[in-house]
């Protein structure tokens, strides 16, 4: 069967590596020059399956009243003429009852340990390297309540199956001594041995280079415009991809199925076809530091609760990333959060890095209510969704993909997951730590 995949990021690279793997024609188009030049250019690294609480909980709701007006907020909702923003928020508060919170947890950890699994097959298959780290990730806080209010997850999470243990503030830093400077500050924090780091952008590249060798069209620097259907109800399907190809022209490219993987951009192009997903663009911060000091940098993948940032070291480079700023498409950066991020980072890590020459980034997550994403199928016969993976894309890339391939191919993934347009399979053996064969 011959199938088009629409986006290169993560997500639309590992479902263009499965599909291929199942045997399929697979074609893939990207309107940037090279595969992960987007959202999955330069994130946070963690692959962080035990630290995946959704954004949508009891106590959101409040910090994002505390927030409002604050540059350098964590989260900073800009109030848009847009009634998507607008719905996008209601369903957003509705998701942050204790049940609905649970509930999603259960969701994102089993698709994410499911990815994580994956993705570790996949690295012994292919051999990429992209800086990986598997030293487990550590979440400090300086916030007493903070810490008290994580320990219900941090056990929901181990009755899950997931190793997410609470710590004191001075096993944190015998875990990680570079935050020996702030230890009187550090209230507690948890721990995941299994959890993971490593540059999504050189993973998705290679991982890209891999596909091609198999066989796998990449159209680069080709834009798609919308997608042609025909017929009405059961019978609907896509006919074609319109796209403006990288030398300019217009053609229409057809498959047997396609597969919408271009993140916050698939809500234009799936609205005109009367498929209304629930995402918002979330412009999400990074800085990029050159290390100098090694031995002052951290080795352990970090979460800074207090700031909500992210820190992961990549060979000699150290990625900060974080915030969440509701603000439509834009991606222009905001000079005051950058040197928000520059601060904290300098306070926690003085003699690290080279502050003065940091590296700015701003991505687009592709936020659901709900954190969970749309993965599966759609009223059009022959069209897929896997998009809607907020910040959660490298967590959940390889194992969306590995689900998507599936259900394209007609099969059932083996996944206790709620699959867009199907009837939830549970198979709880494949949510523990197992090891997958691909």
């Amino acid at each position: 069967m011959k199938v088009i995949v629409l986006g290169s990021g993560i997500i639309g690279t590992a479902s263009a590596w499965f599909l291929r793997k199942e045997g399929h024609d697979v074609t893939v188009i990207e309107r940037q020059p090279g595969a992960a030049q987007e959202t999955s250019f330069a994130n946070g690294c963690q692959i962080s399956v035990s630290h995946a609480e959704p954004w949508a909980n009891p106590s959101a709701p409040f910090k994002i009243l505390k927030w409002l007006g604050q540059e350098d907020a964590p989260l900073l909702y800009r109030f848009r003429p847009e009634w998507l923003q607008w719905r996008w928020g209601l369903h957003f508060l509705r998701e942050c009852t204790t049940a609905r919170t649970n509930a999603n947890i259960r969701q994102i950890v089993a698709i994410a340990e499911y990815s994580r699994q994956t993705l570790q097959a996949v690295r012994a298959e292919t051999g990429v390297d992209y800086d990986c780290l598997t030293k487990g990730i550590l979440h400090f806080y300086t916030d007493k309540k903070e810490f008290e209010d994580s320990l219900p997850a941090a056990k929901l999470m181990r009755d899950l199956g997931c190793p997410r243990d609470s710590i004191d503030a001075d096993a944190v830093v015998k875990i990680e001594p570079s935050l020996a400077s702030i230890r009187d500050k550090i209230v507690g924090g948890d721990f995941t041995a299994t959890d993971e780091s490593g540059d999504v952008y050189k993973f998705t590249s290679g991982l890209a280079q891999k596909a091609a060798e198999a066989g796998v069209d990449f159209q680069y620097s080709t834009t798609v415009t919308r997608l042609l259907t025909e017929g009405a109800g059961s019978a609907a399907k896509v006919t074609g991809v319109e796209v403006i190809d990288a030398q300019g022209k217009h053609k229409v490219l057809r498959a047997d199925a396609f597969v919408m993987a271009m993140g916050s951009f698939s809500v234009p192009l799936l609205k005109p076809l009367g498929i209304d997903l629930m995402i918002y663009p979330g412009k999400g911060y990074s800085a990029t530091y050159q290390i100098t000091n090694p031995d002052a940098a951290p080795t352990v993948s970090l979460t800074d609760d207090g700031y909500k940032l992210v820190i992961s070291r990549l060979g000699d480079r150290l990625r900060v990333a974080g915030t969440c700023e509701l603000n439509g498409y834009t991606r222009e950066l905001n000079t005051t959060r950058c040197d928000a991020i520059t601060r904290r980072t300098r306070e926690l890590f003085p003699d690290a890095c080279d502050y003065d020459n940091p590296v700015y980034w701003a991505g687009l997550r592709p936020l659901t209510p709900s954190n969970i994403p749309y993965i599966g199928k759609t009223k059009y016969s022959n069209l897929f969704l896997n998009t809607g993976h907020g910040t959660l894309g490298w967590t959940m890339g390889c194992g969306s993909g590995r689900a998507i391939a599936e259900i394209v191919s007609g099969k059932t993934p083996e996944l206790d997951f709620a699959f867009t347009g199907m009837q939830r399979q549970k198979a709880a053996q494949l949510v523990k730590a197992q090891a997958v064969q691909v």
